[in-house]
Protein backbone atom coordinates (compact mmCIF):
# COMPACT_ATOMS: atom_id res chain seq x y z
CA UNK A 1 0.00 0.00 0.00
CA UNK A 2 1.58 3.35 -1.15
CA UNK A 3 1.51 6.19 1.48
CA UNK A 4 2.93 9.44 1.92
CA UNK A 5 3.11 10.99 5.48
CA UNK A 6 3.44 14.38 5.77
CA UNK A 7 4.74 16.11 9.11
CA UNK A 8 6.14 18.79 10.40
CA UNK A 9 3.34 21.90 10.22
CA UNK A 10 1.90 24.29 12.22
CA UNK A 11 1.70 27.70 13.58
CA UNK A 12 4.97 29.76 13.24
CA UNK A 13 5.52 33.57 13.44
CA UNK A 14 6.96 35.24 10.38
CA UNK A 15 10.26 35.34 10.48
CA UNK A 16 10.43 32.16 11.63
CA UNK A 17 11.16 28.03 10.56
CA UNK A 18 9.46 24.89 9.79
CA UNK A 19 10.89 21.68 8.43
CA UNK A 20 8.33 19.40 6.78
CA UNK A 21 8.97 15.33 6.65
CA UNK A 22 6.99 13.04 3.88
CA UNK A 23 7.73 9.54 4.88
CA UNK A 24 7.31 7.35 2.25
CA UNK A 25 6.37 3.36 1.87
CA UNK A 26 4.58 1.44 -0.43
CA UNK A 27 6.63 1.78 -3.54
CA UNK A 28 10.76 2.28 -4.32
CA UNK A 29 11.29 5.51 -3.39
CA UNK A 30 14.79 5.57 -4.36
CA UNK A 31 13.61 5.79 -8.26
CA UNK A 32 10.64 8.71 -7.79
CA UNK A 33 11.18 12.40 -8.63
CA UNK A 34 9.78 13.92 -5.29
CA UNK A 35 8.60 17.05 -4.82
CA UNK A 36 6.27 19.38 -2.44
CA UNK A 37 3.29 21.34 -3.56
CA UNK A 38 1.43 23.96 -1.55
CA UNK A 39 -2.52 24.95 -1.88
CA UNK A 40 -3.53 28.53 0.02
CA UNK A 41 -7.42 28.88 0.33
CA UNK A 42 -9.13 29.80 -2.78
CA UNK A 43 -6.32 29.21 -4.70
CA UNK A 44 -4.55 26.43 -6.86
CA UNK A 45 -2.11 23.68 -5.68
CA UNK A 46 1.39 25.11 -6.58
CA UNK A 47 4.83 23.65 -7.29
CA UNK A 48 7.15 24.64 -4.46
CA UNK A 49 10.42 22.27 -4.84
CA UNK A 50 11.23 19.42 -6.55
CA UNK A 51 13.99 17.02 -6.16
CA UNK A 52 15.36 14.38 -8.71
CA UNK A 53 15.17 10.62 -7.61
CA UNK A 54 18.88 10.47 -6.56
CA UNK A 55 18.54 14.07 -4.87
CA UNK A 56 21.58 15.23 -7.50
CA UNK A 57 18.69 18.16 -8.82
CA UNK A 58 16.47 20.55 -7.03
CA UNK A 59 14.49 22.97 -8.33
CA UNK A 60 12.07 25.75 -6.75
CA UNK A 61 9.59 28.05 -7.15
CA UNK A 62 10.70 31.91 -7.85
CA UNK A 63 9.39 33.21 -4.81
CA UNK A 64 10.55 30.07 -2.56
CA UNK A 65 14.08 30.37 -4.26
CA UNK A 66 16.86 31.41 -1.27
CA UNK A 67 14.46 30.63 1.65
CA UNK A 68 13.43 26.86 1.17
CA UNK A 69 15.37 24.25 0.74
CA UNK A 70 14.44 20.60 -0.38
CA UNK A 71 16.57 17.09 0.80
CA UNK A 72 15.32 13.67 0.22
CA UNK A 73 17.36 10.57 2.59
CA UNK A 74 16.75 7.49 0.27
CA UNK A 75 17.86 5.11 3.40
CA UNK A 76 14.59 6.47 5.10
CA UNK A 77 12.58 6.81 2.47
CA UNK A 78 12.19 10.46 3.25
CA UNK A 79 12.08 13.68 1.36
CA UNK A 80 12.21 16.88 3.99
CA UNK A 81 11.35 20.51 2.98
CA UNK A 82 13.19 23.26 5.32
CA UNK A 83 11.25 26.68 5.27
CA UNK A 84 12.90 29.50 6.63
CA UNK A 85 11.72 33.38 6.49
CA UNK A 86 8.56 32.24 6.35
CA UNK A 87 6.11 34.93 5.06
CA UNK A 88 1.81 35.26 6.25
CA UNK A 89 2.10 34.54 2.21
CA UNK A 90 3.06 30.86 2.79
CA UNK A 91 0.13 30.21 4.59
CA UNK A 92 -1.03 27.07 2.78
CA UNK A 93 -1.68 23.00 3.20
CA UNK A 94 1.68 21.58 1.85
CA UNK A 95 1.13 18.39 0.40
CA UNK A 96 4.36 15.95 -1.15
CA UNK A 97 4.31 14.22 -4.02
CA UNK A 98 6.05 11.31 -5.58
CA UNK A 99 6.19 11.00 -9.55
CA UNK A 100 7.89 8.36 -11.92
CA UNK A 101 7.28 7.88 -15.62
CA UNK A 102 8.12 4.35 -16.35
CA UNK A 103 7.53 3.56 -20.12
CA UNK A 104 4.21 4.38 -20.95
CA UNK A 105 3.00 4.23 -17.34
CA UNK A 106 2.92 7.61 -14.97
CA UNK A 107 2.91 6.90 -11.27
CA UNK A 108 1.70 9.93 -9.35
CA UNK A 109 1.44 9.80 -5.28
CA UNK A 110 0.22 12.24 -3.22
CA UNK A 111 0.23 12.85 0.57
CA UNK A 112 -2.73 14.01 2.71
CA UNK A 113 -1.42 17.34 3.15
CA UNK A 114 -0.31 19.29 6.39
CA UNK A 115 -1.07 22.21 7.22
CA UNK A 116 1.53 25.45 7.82
CA UNK A 117 0.20 28.82 9.06
CA UNK A 118 2.55 31.74 9.39
CA UNK A 119 1.05 34.72 11.61
CA UNK A 120 1.77 36.49 14.40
Amino acid sequence: QVQLVESGGGLVQPGGSLRLSCAASGFTFSSFAMSWYRQAPGKERELVAAITSNGGSTNYADSMKGRFTISRDNRKNTVYLQMNSLKPGNTAVYYCNAHLIWGTVVYDYWGQGTQVTVSS
